[in-house]
């Protein structure tokens, strides 16, 4: 890289120190950041339109010859008002484009001038004719100097125009400006890093040229293309950052793949006393994905898998039989999951599982603390528990297997703390949270990957309907149906961190609601405000039947198995992402029953009703994520934040699928020939400036 590229952006003419603030705002620090910064989209000024042919509220590029310059003081009761007014002539008609407080413009502009203008046509009526206010322009004389015309070439009218994400007290202008210098004098500088024979092989354009057109667009590209990102310019530098990214998950990958873990080595007794026990068969999605664990935990190698299967696929049986792998040949398992009502739910289910297999099992939470007696190094077979887990001052006598639930809610850092109560133990993920293929061979590239694609038999489909507030007797009605066949239900309030209080005052004020309609049925209540002791006897009760209709708010949402409950309604459902309204859907139809899902909504915007529809159309948890994403795009739907995984500028997960499949087979082949990519040195530089120490963090992790 050249040495210009790190230059300070401050020393770019034009530009100085008081803009170079302006520009850190932007995370612009160095040349080379203002050649990577692009358009967020672009406009089409190409078209130079005739003034005879210009109509009122149409935005035109239109060109011709300043007639006169005027400086005009509309109303003499306001002198500080000035408006600089420009007529300017193509010979089939007259326009004039006007300034508001900006007088130092009758300076720049000189009658006889050719100039470019860029805005919104209004029609005056009081006789001014045709008016273009504050238009961008460009004016074309033998003075090259004025920051107003920073080169003879068009820059900002009369050619497809780029529009970045700009800061106060910077323009567009400005801005554009800046990287027209920029990408002119130094994008030279920017070496390849692309070995030469995948640039062959997919006939990839040449980054230069692809950085420059994605700035400043030839007048051939389409402007669809570039708006939605699938110019070949765009293309390229998607397909270097993907490479990028998967190259650094497939180092991280390799790294795992190498450490020394535990062969755990063991006749399976305690899986068949389990399995005896069991009143259903596994599916044959939960026989293969067991299998892949067991090879991975028979290996000398350290496991790290993800499990990814829909709400009440039987993960949580699987991974059981993997504890008990671990147990088996005298090691402990831990499972933590990120809500205390999860925890306490798995440790119900598992305790019930091996209580008469002479193993114990230790429920650790923040609240449970307290509650249970808890030494400071943990000697269970099985400890189930929170991010209290993995608190300083917990330790565990012979730790073998870490399961994560749900684990995007955790951060990379929590994970590798996890993994260091224990020496190298293996490493199961599991996350009931749907993520088409594309995104979780991104989010968890450095996994290796099964899913439970089979629901038991014995599961039938929730039948959802979509309401409004007129349509609520038939909810009544369905109430009082369900609850007549001994069934119980659920009313589920929204939860929005800014106006909690709000909220938990609805679901108060509709369990109210509930009790005057239904006198002779118990309404409970269950919130995230209430002491989690509170919590657990609320749901005891619900689980008991003590209680008929259950308002909650959405701590819900993953972990309460109730089979009895058989209706779900969910209040101002229009409120709720895709993925929380599957996982709380999740909640009934765990029975043999026919269930149940109720959306009423009270209006919303247009996504919301394509969310909603989506939910009405299928229950298939693959197919809804699928949806999710293309509503939401990539950067929400991933929460790449959390993940700990580098920020993506161009490349978009949802877009861009099939570039993602070549570069991640090319990332893991190149990783296989070249195990620390030291033939391919610019490469490895550019995998490191990506990403940074996210790299360290997730190879312990």
């Amino acid at each position: 890289m050249g040495k210009e590229l790190l230059s300070p952006v401050q020393y770019i003419k034009g530009v100085g120190p008081q803009r170079a603030k302006l520009l850190d705002h932007l995370g612009i620090k160095t040349v080379k950041d203002v050649i990577f910064y692009l358009p967020y989209r672009y406009e089409d000024r190409s078209s130079i339109k005739k003034i005879s042919h210009i109509k009122p509220e149409e935005t035109n590029t239109i060109a011709g010859k300043i007639l006169k310059t005027d400086i005009i003081t509309p109303n003499p009761k306001r002198p500080k008002l000035k408006i600089f007014e420009l007529t300017v002539s193509d010979g089939s008609g007259l326009v004039k484009a006007k300034w508001f407080n900006q007088t130092y413009l009758k300076k720049i502009f000189k009658p006889g001038q050719e100039v470019i203008l860029y805005g919104t046509i209004k029609y005056n009526y009081w006789g001014a004719g045709f008016e273009i206010i504050n238009p961008e322009y460009e004016i074309f004389d033998d003075n090259d100097d004025t920051e107003s015309n920073p080169s003879a070439s068009c820059i900002h009218t009369g050619r497809i125009v780029p529009i970045y994400r700009s800061t106060e007290g910077l323009s567009q202008k400005q801005l554009r400006s800046i990287m027209f210098s920029v990408i002119n004098s130094s994008v030279s500088e920017i070496s390849d890093p692309m070995p030469p024979e995948i640039i062959k092989a997919y006939n990839l354009p040449d980054l230069q040229e692809s950085l420059s057109n994605v700035h400043f667009p030839l007048q051939t590209c389409l402007l669809n293309d570039l708006n939605n990102g699938t110019s070949p310019f765009h293309g390229r530098l998607a397909f270097d950052e993907l490479l990028t990214l998967q190259l650094g998950l497939a180092l991280i990958k390799k790294d795992k793949m190498l450490a020394k873990g535990i062969a755990f080595s063991s006749d399976g007794r305690l899986i068949k006393k389990l399995l005896n026990k069991l009143s259903f068969n596994l599916t044959t999605a939960q026989k293969r994905v067991f299998d892949d664990i067991l090879k991975d935990m028979q290996s000398p190698y350290a496991m790290n898998r993800l499990m990814q299967g829909d709400v009440g696929s039987g993960k949580t049986i699987v991974a059981l039989m993997s504890m008990l792998i671990a147990v088996e040949c005298g090691y402990q398992a831990a499972l933590m999951a990120p809500t205390e009502i999860l925890a306490e739910q798995h440790y119900i289910n598992i305790h019930k599982l091996i209580e008469d297999l002479e193993l114990k099992a230790h429920l650790l939470t923040k609240s449970s603390k307290n509650r249970l007696k808890t030494a400071d190094v943990i000697d269970a077979d099985i400890a189930i528990g929170t991010h209290a887990l993995i608190q300083e001052g917990v330790s565990f006598k012979k730790l073998g297997l870490i399961i994560i639930d749900e684990q995007h809610r955790f951060g990379v850092m929590q994970r590798a703390t996890f993994r260091k109560k224990g020496t190298n133990p293996d490493t199961l993920i599991m996350t009931a949270t749907p993520i088409p293929r594309t995104l979780a061979l991104t989010l968890y590239g450095d996994l290796d990957y099964s899913v439970i694609d089979e629901l038991p038999p014995n599961r039938r489909p929730v039948i959802t309907k979509l309401f409004t507030e007129k349509q609520k007797n038939h909810i009544y009605k369905l109430i009082e149906e369900e609850t007549q066949k001994g069934r119980q239900v659920y009313v589920v309030y929204p939860v929005i961190e800014e106006s909690e209080k709000t909220d938990l005052k609805s679901a108060i004020t509709g369990r109210e609601r509930l009790e005057m309609l239904f006198p002779h049925l118990k309404v409970g209540l269950i919130h995230g405000r209430m002491k989690p002791i509170e919590r657990e006897e609320v749901m005891n009760d619900f689980k008991e039947g003590n209680i008929h209709i259950l308002v909650s708010t959405t701590v819900i949402e993953v972990g309460v198995d109730v089979p009895n409950a058989t209706l779900m309604i969910i209040i101002h459902a229009e409120r709720f992402g895709l993925a929380q309204l599957h996982q709380l859907r999740g909640r009934v139809g765990r029975g043999g029953s026919q269930s149940y899902c109720i959306f009423l909504s009270y209006g919303g915007s247009e996504d919301s009703r394509k969310r909603l529809n989506v939910m009405v159309k299928t229950s298939d948890g693959f197919k809804i994520a699928e949806e999710d994403l293309n509503i939401r795009g990539p950067g929400e739907f991933l929460g790449t934040k959390q993940s700990g995984l580098p920020d993506l500028k161009v490349a978009n997960l949802a877009r861009d699928v099939k570039i993602l499949d070549i570069v991640r087979r090319e990332a893991f082949c190149l990783v296989e020939r070249d195990p620390e990519i030291k033939n391919y040195t610019e490469l490895r530089k550019s995998i490191e400036d990506f990403w940074g120490k996210r790299i360290e963090l997730f190879k312990t992790a």
